[in-house]
């Protein structure tokens, strides 16, 4: 059974690669807003995504979970009731060491011994404990904001927990 590719590149053992002046094939960032529903509103609860573990998430990843939240949240509660935020972004600069499988041959090309390799993608490195997204809701959409930041850590490759908390004076 083939490896997923989130499974590769959730843990990281090297340093970050980040310096875009020295990259030649920049890799774009596929997500396209970070900021979602009502910047200006006034609610009283937070409730925050929170990763366990350290590790990398992919851009994919954290787009699809933004997009699974913000669709969630959209039709269950309204664009002018919740405010979304992606709190990470995608600085770390994946490399992969292409291998060849051709025609006729018996096995996969062995390649360089620690390669260096193309830009392939980007990920956001995570500490443990981090706040990943957080939606803020008035507190009579709690269990709705739950769910839409349940169904967001689904698609993100790191145990994560939700933490709801109360903002004071609001």
């Amino acid at each position: 059974m083939p490896l997923r590719p989130g499974k590769c590149y959730r843990h990281f053992g090297t340093p970050p690669y980040t310096r875009l002046e020295y990259i030649k094939s920049n890799p774009p960032v596929l997500v396209p807003k970070f900021d979602l529903g009502n910047p200006k509103g006034n609610f009283n609860t937070i409730v925050k995504l929170v990763v366990l573990k350290p590790g990398q998430i992919r851009a994919n990843a954290l787009e699809a979970a933004r997009q699974h939240a913000n669709k969630y949240l959209s039709a269950k509660v309204g664009d002018s009731n919740f405010f979304l935020r992606l709190t990470v972004y995608p600085h770390h600069i994946l490399r992969e060491n292409k291998m060849m499988a051709m025609a006729g041959a018996d096995r996969l090309q062995d390649g360089m011994r620690l390669s260096f390799g193309t830009p392939v993608g980007r990920a956001a490195r995570v500490d443990s404990m981090q706040v990943i997204m957080f939606v803020k809701v008035d507190a009579k959409n709690v269990d709705k904001a739950k769910e839409a930041l349940r169904r967001a850590a689904s698609k993100i490759p790191l145990p994560s927990r939700i933490i709801v908390e109360t903002v004071g004076g609001a």
